[in-house]
């Protein structure tokens, strides 16, 4: 039965024209690692030299592979026999179902699908690039980047839609790097293949959808934890004024994990940074009482004329929307959202879902003025039968018992020591970080 399931959560994407193109993505891109011990859960693997050639038996389950760095080169060794030294290795599938485990020493595991090359950078730490079918990619994206309830599977696939289009715009982003994109905040997060079967049924629903402006062409699709209540244009957070990422009203990221904060702070620190950093003159009365008493009930760009993306950047804040309030000799900034505010807010998309909104409204309030364009090569029928296999895995594993959960429903897709292990879990504190939403527009 575990078999059954597998093969149908391996092979979903392989008919699908569109995953029949592979990317490559550097995994582990924010880690130096010097040491890994690779393993094989499903397939078969073989280790291959510079040329492709297979230096190693065929490795499964009870195998593994290890590497390391030595005098600027990957030493490789499968199941403690040395293979020797090389410039850099490939770990080839032989099987169209595929997955290997990779634990660097010192840091978490993690799973992925397809092929593995491994070289030496030169800081002296390994590379590690994985070749996977597109979206195979696209749903450990989805996996990684947002959270959602099993029922939930539309906000999955408007994840995946905005996922997509990204990766179709940018695939050549680390071309010169040999690779397609890496697994951080530079690009998108990719940090496990995707487990969840509802995150793969909004994926595969969204096949072939992407957001194309009035030319037709793939939008850029930024995206954030909350908006607050109210989006940001393009232009207030970066440089260009873009048709489709306008600002607008979001009463939709109310009351949502993410929707308010506060910092507290002393007049001589929140003043004092003023007069150090800007040369501001906070002794002048005008200029304190803007500093003390500045109000956003619609987003602004800017206080005392300091762009208000310096300000969260400089104070770590969680967004540019806050106004600030005094109390004695504290300063409090009463915010709003979480991130850049640009484009889709996340909170707000979940909050639509739950609300009844289709995925189609939920892009078109986001990205306004977009076009959903959907690729008619990609039929309706050449994934039909995945998910109806998928919907019955959701409904049993919906009918379970919160305890009986990991053990009776997805183990029928993955062991339950897998998903306690490896499952991407939402964490709050670790969903925005923006620094490197920086386009060259």
């Amino acid at each position: 039965m575990i078999k059954k399931y597998l093969v149908v959560f391996f092979t979903l994407a392989l008919s699908l024209p569109l995953c029949a193109e592979k990317v490559k993505v550097r995994i582990f891109s924010a880690t130096k690692i010097t040491q890994a011990v690779l393993s094989f859960d499903v397939g078969r693997f073989v280790v291959c030299d510079p040329l492709g050639t297979p230096i190693s038996d065929t490795l499964d389950l009870n195998r593994s592979v290890e590497v390391r760095v030595q005098n600027g080169k990957v030493w490789v060794a499968a199941n403690s026999y040395e293979l020797g030294v090389y410039d850099k290795i490939s770990i080839v599938s032989v099987d169209s179902a595929s997955l290997f485990c990779i634990n660097p020493s010192g840091k978490k595991q993690r799973t992925y699908e397809g092929n593995v090359f491994v070289k030496v950078l030169k800081n002296n730490s390994l590379e590690f690039v994985t070749e996977v079918d597109f979206e195979t990619y696209i749903s450990g994206v989805v996996q990684s980047e947002i959270y959602g309830k099993p029922d939930q599977t539309d906000i999955f696939r408007v994840q995946a839609i905005i996922s997509r289009t990204w990766a179709l715009r940018n695939r050549n982003k680390h071309k010169n790097d040999g690779y397609n994109f890496c697994d951080d905040v530079h690009c998108q997060a990719y940090y496990n293949r995707c487990i969840r079967p509802e995150i793969v049924f909004g994926t595969l629903q969204s096949v072939g959808e992407v957001l194309v402006d009035k030319d037709g062409k793939p939008i850029d699709t930024p995206f954030h934890s909350n908006s607050g209540g109210q989006t940001a244009n393009s232009e207030d957070v970066w440089s260009a004024k873009v048709p489709y990422l306008r600002s607008v009203p979001d009463t939709f990221s109310y009351r949502m994990k993410q929707s308010v904060w506060k910092r507290e702070l002393t007049k001589n620190e929140w003043l004092g940074y003023f007069a150090k950093k800007h040369k501001l003159n906070t002794s002048d009365s005008a200029v304190c009482d803007e500093l003390l008493n500045f109000r956003q009930d619609e987003r602004k760009t800017r206080i005392a004329n300091i762009p208000l993306t310096r300000i969260r950047t400089d104070f770590k804040l969680k967004s540019t929307f806050f106004s600030v309030t005094t109390d004695g000799n504290k300063v409090i900034l009463n915010g709003k959202g979480f991130g850049h505010g640009v484009g889709l807010s996340q909170e707000g998309a979940i909050r639509m879902v739950t609300l009844g909104y289709k995925y189609q409204e939920i892009l078109m309030h986001y990205y306004t003025g977009a076009i959903i364009y959907r690729d008619m090569d990609i039929v309706e029928p050449r994934y039909m039968a995945y998910t109806t296999e998928l919907k019955k895995i959701i409904e049993e594993d919906k009918k379970a018992t919160s305890v009986q959960k990991d053990s009776k429903g997805l183990e029928k897709l993955f062991s339950k020591k897998e998903r306690e292990e490896r499952e991407e879990i939402y964490v709050e504190e670790e969903q925005e970080s923006d620094s490197d939403w920086d386009y060259d527009w």
